[in-house]
């Protein structure tokens, strides 16, 4: 008996077709795409509507397709997502976290070019996520492209110049794929299970904010933004293992802050970067309140503070999960 396979089509450039203004979302992609692995497995379809360039991403769009993943998820023996690249990791790393107790994959895939470009990569990215999908050996969320699957959690878009279009700086690639010899395992699985199936449903009102520290007047103007900000959580990109300035009216913005309830997460702005207690010079930040991310980065940083809010999260509480996905 074929695996039935469950399709959420969000929109993205796997999909589009040119118009008088560039390319835009269509919906012909579904009846041609996964055409040719028909014989090997049963797709059921659900485009959404209306489809999205994935710049245009919100909120409420996760909000619906949770609602959607969560009442189709124990129906089918696996997931496809197609989403555009744009956003695909911000998505991944959430579902990721919301998804809790899978027992089988979720594969988001996309392209950088569309499905009927001369020299796309849509169709080799869609015959390495069928593969996947057809294989019993992942049962999580990952990304898979330029034939590679990257686990969510970590993972980033890197390139809009090339077919290799993500990556995953701390965690590498899970395995690679080749259409002739399949899909080869190069590392474990990052899967952190949970006790038993559940979802976890973001706020569409959270409010996270992002602040990334440069050289000059950044940390003023992050300090007076901390005083007036209506962001139940900010993620500071700070140099290097999280370190930042530490005059006082910085400091002092970041600790009142976090006294009145505020979540800061302080994560590396290095491409491989892990926020730790190295460096005397961002002693004053920790000090402060702010959480170290460790290995967290920005995608990953973004669907984590998303949830804090929506479930209540301390600073305590947010450090524990840090801990729970071996970031820190």
């Amino acid at each position: 008996m074929k695996k039935q396979m469950f399709v959420l089509y969000t929109g993205g450039t796997i999909g589009m077709r040119e118009s008088e203004n560039g390319l835009q979302p269509d919906t012909a992609l579904a009846g041609q795409a996964l055409q040719p692995y028909a014989d090997q497995l049963d797709f059921h379809w659900y485009i959404m509507q209306p489809l999205i360039d994935s710049s245009a991403l919100t909120l409420q769009n996760w909000c619906d397709w949770l609602d959607i993943l969560a009442e189709n998820i124990p129906k089918y023996d696996g997931v496809l997502v197609l989403h555009g690249t744009d956003t695909m990791a911000y998505t991944a790393n959430l579902l990721a976290l919301a998804l809790q107790g899978l027992n089988k994959p979720v594969v988001l895939t996309g392209s950088q070019l569309p499905f009927n470009a001369p020299d796309s990569d849509a169709p080799p990215n869609l015959a390495a996520a069928v593969a996947l999908l057809e294989s019993d050996d992942t049962a999580q969320v990952s990304i898979v492209f330029n034939g590679k699957q990257y686990p969510a959690i970590g993972s980033s878009k890197v390139s809009t110049e090339t077919a290799a279009g993500f990556d995953n700086p701390h965690f590498g690639a899970l395995a690679e794929w080749t259409p002739a010899q399949g899909w080869r395992r190069i590392a474990e699985n990052l899967v952190t299970p949970a006790a038993e199936w559940s979802v976890k449903r973001p706020d569409s009102a959270a409010k996270v904010l992002c602040h990334t520290l440069i050289p000059g007047f950044s940390s003023a103007a992050l300090a007076e933004s901390l005083g007036n900000t209506c962001a139940g959580a900010v993620i500071l990109q700070s140099y290097g293992h999280g370190n930042a300035p530490s005059d006082a009216e910085f400091i002092d913005a970041v600790r009142r802050y976090t006294a009145r309830g505020g979540l800061l997460l302080n994560i590396s702005q290095a491409t491989q970067g892990c926020v730790a207690a190295v460096y005397a010079q961002g002693s004053a930040l920790r000090a402060a309140g702010a959480v170290s991310g460790g290995k967290c980065n920005l995608e990953t940083a973004t669907a984590l503070l998303t949830l804090a809010l929506s479930e209540g999260w301390t600073a305590e509480r947010l450090a524990a999960e840090l801990q729970r996905l071996r970031l820190v």
